[in-house]
């Protein structure tokens, strides 16, 4: 992935990122041609040097059972937003200003090892749904589901997970612009009703 130095990302935006994420997707080089799903992942960072990807697809998703060429892929975005330049202060000064997108995203390389074990993907959903249900008032569990329902279900999904070997990342936040066309971008993408994206670009410039 190109990242020019002044878009590079930390490690600690990396591991939020990772850790906190919607849905991603797993592209796969096989024989047949590149294979791609979305879907949403655990990070597990004690696995390996860089952690690894625990998700599942279904069973009758047979991208589990084409064996990998290479590295898997996974793309995990964080927010992003088009950016307007009638929000730069350096439309007024000069003019010289054009539209851009700004946008947070990881790409995390590795191994794909597939978990054909109910108990695996059993442990991976009650990690997965905690973590998309911890926050609610009254949080959904695996155990409010009937016992034999969620045998079922367990049947029809298979486990993967992504080892990663290597991590590209980049978060293209309008660091390379003036602080006051930054004040500007901010407070466009707030107007915009993209607020996700107008707190990533204040995270980025209170960093540097």
């Amino acid at each position: 992935m190109y990242t020019p130095a002044h878009f590079a990302a930390d490690e600690s935006a990396v591991r939020e990122l990772l850790t906190n994420h919607g849905a991603a997707d797993l592209v796969t080089a096989t024989a047949d041609g590149l294979v791609a799903t979305t879907l949403p992942f655990v990070y597990d960072p004690d696995t390996g040097p860089h952690g690894a990807l625990l998700g599942h697809l279904a069973r009758n998703n047979d991208q589990w059972r084409r064996p990998v060429l290479g590295e898997a892929l996974a793309i995990l975005r964080g927010p992003d937003a088009y950016v307007s330049p009638t929000w730069y202060a350096a439309k007024a000064e000069h003019g010289r200003v054009v539209p851009t997108w700004n946008y947070t995203v990881v790409h995390a390389y590795g191994e794909l090892v597939v978990h054909d074990d109910p108990d695996w993907t059993g442990a991976l959903v009650r990690r997965l749904s905690d973590q998309h249900e911890g926050h609610r008032p009254q949080p959904w569990s695996v155990d409010d589901a009937p016992a034999a329902f969620v045998t079922g279900q367990l049947r029809a999904i298979v486990g993967i997970e992504l080892r990663i070997t290597r991590i590209e990342a980049k978060w293209k936040l309008s660091q390379n612009r003036s602080a006051a066309d930054v004040d500007g971008v901010v407070a466009g993408l707030h107007a915009d009703g993209a607020s996700a994206a107008a707190h990533a670009v204040d995270r980025a410039r209170r960093r540097d």
